[in-house]
């Protein structure tokens, strides 16, 4: 088991953000965390990166349970994170390849000096997401899909058991996301590669490769399953409370709202 979430809820300045939420997520499987703005996403999140801690129920990520076991940096570390909001938090003046070698300290900016093996695998990672060649430029100098491919190796540096895409493409256009998605398949490649969770509100972004689906709706799961089972007309028409339409092709699903004839 990579992660259980057993009966949590969440309360914040007296709102409850999460209400029994009951989740398991098991080695191999790669997952789709669905659900509109203010469904509780980001809670989630925070709590499995050891931010937020529930207020009822029982968290245990990597085998260490909330309140029962020390949650450091080695934790933290074993989970990478790929985010529009993350890049707020870097520092724009480092370089890609600063970017990139922090992932391995898991810290915001670069503090203590890499060795020659932690510079040699940042720059595998550099060649492996076609990021080489503007390695020494600055990083707020890069464009949206740039910055995103070098987050992508930065969360890859400490060879992580959980990968977390957060509304990834946000500011991406068109040709940028697919180029984006592409990246992401190509880690499921890779040997030992991470357990990944993406976290959307968009269906066309859904990859054949995420085969588990988690809808939360309200802080509360909605439903929970394959996601073609979960991302499928009849599912998202009740989910979404408006009769919509989704089309699967090539294994990637396609949302179009069904339009009512007055």
């Amino acid at each position: 088991m990579i992660l259980s979430l057993r009966d949590v809820s969440l309360k914040r300045d007296g709102t409850w953000i999460l209400q029994k939420v009951d989740w398991d997520v098991k080695k191999g499987e790669h997952w789709v965390l669905f659900g509109l703005n203010g469904s509780g996403k980001t809670a989630i999140l925070k709590m499995l990166h050891a931010e937020y801690f529930p207020t009822a129920g029982n968290v245990t990520v990597l085998h260490k349970e909330f309140g029962k076991s020390y949650l450091g940096e080695e934790l933290r570390s074993k989970i990478g994170f790929v985010s529009s909001s993350l890049q707020e938090k870097l520092y724009n003046s480092d370089s890609a390849f600063e970017i990139v070698l922090s992932g391995a300290f898991a810290s915001i900016g670069l503090y203590k000096k890499p060795t020659k093996e932690i510079r040699e695998k940042a720059i595998g990672l550099l060649k492996d997401f076609d990021c080489l060649e503007y390695a020494d430029r600055q990083y707020e100098t890069l464009s949206q899909g740039e910055k995103q491919r070098i987050l992508i190796a930065r969360a890859l540096m400490a060879d992580p058991s959980i990968l977390i895409f957060d509304e990834p493409t946000t500011g991406l256009d068109f040709i940028a996301r697919e180029q984006f998605l592409e990246t992401i398949e190509q880690i499921t490649y890779k040997p030992n590669a991470p357990t990944m969770i993406y976290v959307t509100h968009h269906v066309e972004e859904i990859l054949p490769v995420f085969n588990k689906a988690l809808l939360l709706k309200k802080g509360q799961v909605f439903d929970i399953g394959n996601t073609e089972d979960m991302i499928s007309s009849q599912k998202l028409s009740s989910f979404l409370g408006l009769p919509v339409q989704v089309q699967w092709e090539n294994g990637r699903p396609m949302l179009n709202k069904v339009v009512l004839q007055k």
